[in-house]
């Protein structure tokens, strides 16, 4: 029988009533044919509360007893799920990461999958069954200890056990009906699409998009699993097919922009009068990388003389006042004048692989913004997406005004 991945977030298994819809969308893939896993989070708002416990439990906790206690909200979400499908007639069981087993490193609380064994599985499957899987977790086999894959894993367990047992694809089931060409909420004519390559998706991802975590994208393409996003609070018996990704050669029709995206977790640093010399990009951002901080827009000015120059970068603005420390505590070997900062930035992405084909998509955007009157602080790009820094005050006007220049704005 074709195999099929279901997962399930937070909001759609929020308490008992919406667990027993979602069962009720798990019968009607098992009624059409399906050998169904099901991979789900923990009960809306559960996983908080657990960190929470934590925290109070201990500020410097041990992070593999960490991992032990945030796993626990995903089970008991997966055996309330087997309970409602048992009721309904339907055969299931529940099963923990480490029981399938869902191999990973020892990273606590960041772990990445190494392997899935599906042998376990695909026994289950041979007597009928469901599988109700805890997302979010696996185990590092040398130490047998339970570990969690960060926050959004479960996206990421779903995509790694359907890429394991051979799945047709997988449907990541969200409180949104699929992904949108911009946020609707800040353009309003901001249309689902039917369809998005892999690369789109990853880049929209990982500009800001919160559909899917970027991992899980990540895992999708390099394994070819056709991943579907849809809405589990559509009535079961009529869901929406919600949007598709895939491939680029199984869309026939691409626009030169898929979608724009934008982010609000960022934060521009300004090193001045930075001695222009062989290795100073080292120096400034050898130390952030040392510390895990991820460094986005770089933009070099040099002087007129050509002895000194400026280096504007970007940082997560969660990152912000440390990396301003780390390079205060550099600044001797990095020897800047000056250091300046903003947190008032927004970056906005525009993203399509018909970019590759078409010259002047990015000068197009730029005279557009013009126009509008906003300033650009900062810009970046790759072969399929655009990005460019600017105050937040003007994020609502660009989006839109870059949604519309793009024809995005029409069905």
């Amino acid at each position: 029988m074709p195999r099929l991945v279901m997962k399930f977030g937070g909001t759609s298994v929020a308490n008992v009533d919406r667990i027993r819809n979602v069962a009720r969308h798990v019968a009607r893939e098992v009624a059409a044919g399906y050998d169904v896993a099901v991979i789900v989070s923990a009960m809306s708002g559960k996983t908080n509360e657990l960190v929470d416990w934590v925290k109070d439990a201990n500020a410097l906790y041990d992070p593999r007893e960490y991992d032990a206690v945030v796993a626990s909200g995903e089970l008991v979400t997966a055996g309330l799920l087997a309970i409602a499908l048992q009721k309904d007639g339907i055969k299931a069981r529940s099963w923990q990461g480490w029981q399938i087993p869902v191999v990973t490193s020892d990273a606590h609380g960041s772990a990445r999958i190494a392997e899935i064994d599906p042998k376990n599985l695909e026994a289950g499957f041979a007597k009928g069954e469901v599988a109700v899987i805890a997302g979010f977790q696996g185990v590092h086999a040398e130490t047998g200890r339970v570990t969690t894959l960060g926050r959004g894993g479960s996206d990421t367990s779903a995509v790694a056990v359907a890429a394991a047992i051979g799945a047709e694809r997988c449907d990541i089931y969200t409180d949104v009906d699929g992904v949108y060409t911009t946020d609707p909420r800040i353009v309003p004519k901001a249309r689902r699409m039917e369809r998005v390559t892999f690369e789109e998706m990853l880049e929209m991802a990982s500009l800001g998009a919160k559909v899917l975590q970027v991992r899980s994208v990540e895992l999708a393409m390099v394994h070819r699993v056709p991943t579907t996003v849809r809405s589990s609070f559509d009535p079961p018996d009529a869901a929406r097919p919600g949007t598709l990704i895939c491939d680029e050669d199984d869309i026939v029709e691409q626009q030169i922009i898929t979608g724009i995206a934008f982010s609000r977790d960022e934060a521009q640093i300004t090193l001045r009068k930075v001695k222009d010399s062989p290795g100073v990009a080292a120096a400034i951002f050898g130390p952030l990388a040392d510390a895990n901080i991820n460094v986005d827009m770089i933009i070099q000015t040099v002087s007129g003389d050509q002895s000194t120059t400026d280096m504007t970068f970007t940082v997560p603005a969660s990152e912000y006042q440390r990396s301003r420390a780390i390079l205060d505590e550099a600044r001797t070997q990095i020897g800047y004048a000056q250091i300046e900062g903003a947190t008032d930035v927004v970056k906005v992405s525009a993203i399509g692989v018909g970019m590759r084909s078409h010259a002047g998509v990015a000068a197009k955007a730029f005279r557009a913004l013009a126009e509008k009157g906003i300033n650009i602080r900062a810009i970046t790009t790759s072969e399929i997406k655009f990005s460019v820094l600017i105050d937040a005050a003007y994020t609502e006007l660009a989006v839109r005004t870059l949604h519309s220049l793009y024809g995005l704005d029409q069905a």
